[in-house]
């Protein structure tokens, strides 16, 4: 693990027992963790909180949206993230949700939910769907890339439509795929429901897409499976659904603040 990481880390892991001993609101202000400006600048850290492994994304900007994209991944903009977040490792599985969906086995995706489903289980956890921003972001790091690996198209890296037989796969099977906190499968296997209501770029967490009691207007599901568009599976594509709707191809994985 590299120094920064240590310094981040130790002191996430000590706030909650600082916290207890009264020293946190004692001596000079909270310091704020150094920003990652590279992807190989972080190594993953891994937690695991309720049995679910969860990757630490550190705080940094990176470049949302892809003017190459479609029309609504544009125009490219700087997000920057202040405070660090925690992000599941994987997608939810069906033996994590209690039932399976479309595609039988243990281990793979949870899919066939609507938003509501899936943002209901996440916050049963503890936790929270990530915003579409936060995805993105731990998709694609500082560096910007256009897929979670790189900014090349790697077909072994996922499972799309060219090589899925129309079927789901085990959550982490193409660990190629995995992405700059080490969050698997955020290209591929299946699409993720987010948080954010479907509203025009550059992003903004305070214009009201962030509203959860909003039930009518549709919601960003991302995480690319087809191929059939241009960069298809890139971790810039985003497209939209009503939140009451089901999908076999749609699953999610949960968010919660460091």
């Amino acid at each position: 693990m590299s120094p920064m990481n240590k310094k981040i880390l130790l002191f996430f892991l000590l706030s909650p027992v600082l916290a207890a001993c009264g020293t946190i609101a004692q001596g000079p202000p909270t310091p704020t963790p150094t920003p990652v400006v590279s992807n190989a600048d972080w190594t993953p850290v891994i937690r695991t909180f309720n049995g679910v492994e969860m990757v630490l994304v550190p705080v940094g900007c990176f470049t949302m949206g892809h003017e190459d994209g479609r029309r609504d991944e544009h125009p490219e903009h700087t997000i920057c993230f202040n405070n660090p977040f925690w992000i599941d490792r994987y997608e939810v599985t069906n033996i994590q949700f209690g039932t399976a969906g479309a595609f039988q086995g243990d281990n793979r995706p949870r899919e066939n939910l609507t938003w509501f489903e899936a943002r209901d289980f996440c916050e049963q956890r503890g936790a929270r769907l990530p915003t579409e921003a936060e995805w993105e972001y731990a998709a694609r790091g500082p560096d910007s890339l256009i897929y979670p690996w790189g900014d090349d198209l790697v077909e072994d890296a996922l499972v799309f439509d060219r090589n899925s037989g129309n079927q789901t796969a085990d959550v982490g099977s193409r660990p190629d795929g995995v992405s700059w906190v080490g969050a698997y499968d955020m290209a591929g296997n299946v699409w993720e429901w987010v948080s954010s209501l479907y509203r025009p770029y550059p992003y903004d967490e305070n214009d009201g897409r962030e509203n959860q009691n909003d039930s009518t207007n549709r919601r960003v599901y991302r995480g690319g499976l087809g191929s059939y568009i241009d960069y298809g599976p890139s971790a810039a594509k985003r497209f939209r659904r009503e939140p009451g709707e089901r999908d076999w191809f749609i699953g999610f994985r949960c968010a919660r603040d460091a």
